[in-house]
């Protein structure tokens, strides 16, 4: 059974077909004691879209994509990845399936006492053992490239800027080639200038290595670059869905005091 099922988490990721959908969140609910962070929530992450999940601090946006790599676990609702029901996975199976995913941390989570590249080697060689040194060496230096920071190689975390610190972390994400990545409140903490450039890598990412992606957060400028799609939370609820289009003209109270 075990073989089985990880044969379908290897097979399925391949057949996806353009405006299917890798995740489909139906009637998810959590709390914490007392505290309903997410009521009744259902999404559709298409492959290829850059989905934005917008809403205040509090409204149940991390909650929702750390029940999607069940960092927690959902109190009801089913998450179905990449044609897995997440709830029913098996540890063995879930560590494949979180593979196959990217999560970039709100607090970018670089190992501090490890310099840049050996941050960037450590989950290649705990996840592709196959790979030699030389191979492991050209796949770091092509990330590092890609994020714009190739001369910060030898650096440690705290020789980094807010803002490199967030471009080595993504570059740790996608030296696994994920399918679907899932950033977390990218730009908090940043300057405008460092925010836009954050943002402008993310679409990058989106385009070169054709990932699908939910991003988490609260800074409309992200969005406006970034989404293909909106879904706004409040209160533990989608509020509203659709393109920015549609947000940007809408006149709701609630929506214009985030788009001014």
């Amino acid at each position: 059974m075990i073989q089985e099922q990880t044969e379908t988490l290897n097979n399925t990721s391949t057949k996806m077909k353009q405006d299917e959908p890798v995740i489909e969140i139906n009637n998810l609910k959590k709390s914490f004691g007392v505290q309903e962070v997410l009521k009744d929530v259902s999404l559709k992450l298409l492959n290829g879209e850059n989905l934005v999940v917008l809403g205040k601090s509090g409204s149940g946006k991390s909650v929702l994509i750390q029940c999607i790599v069940r960092l927690l676990n959902s109190d009801a609702g089913t998450i179905n990845v990449l044609g897995n029901d997440v709830s029913t996975l098996n540890s063995n199976d879930l560590g494949e399936l979180r593979k196959k995913i990217g999560f970039l941390f709100q607090s970018s989570a670089l190992y501090d006492s490890m310099s840049v590249k050996q941050n960037l080697e450590f989950p290649l060689k705990r996840v592709k053992k196959n790979l030699n040194q030389k191979e492991i060496n050209e796949k770091v230096y092509e990330v590092l490239e890609n994020v714009g920071l190739s001369d910060a190689i030898d650096k440690m975390p705290s020789q980094l800027s807010g803002g490199m610190r967030k471009r080595i972390s993504l570059a740790r994400t996608i030296i696994l080639d994920p399918l679907i990545m899932l950033y977390d409140e990218p730009t908090t903490g940043l300057d405008p200038v460092t925010s836009d450039e954050i943002s402008l890598l993310i679409n990058y990412v989106q385009k070169k290595y054709k990932t699908s992606s939910i991003i988490i957060t609260h800074d409309i400028e992200c969005a406006r670059t970034n989404a293909d799609r909106i879904i706004m939370l409040v209160d533990g609820l989608v509020y509203k869905e659709g393109k920015l289009d549609s947000f940007e003209k809408s006149s709701d109270t609630l929506i214009k005091s985030f788009f001014k």
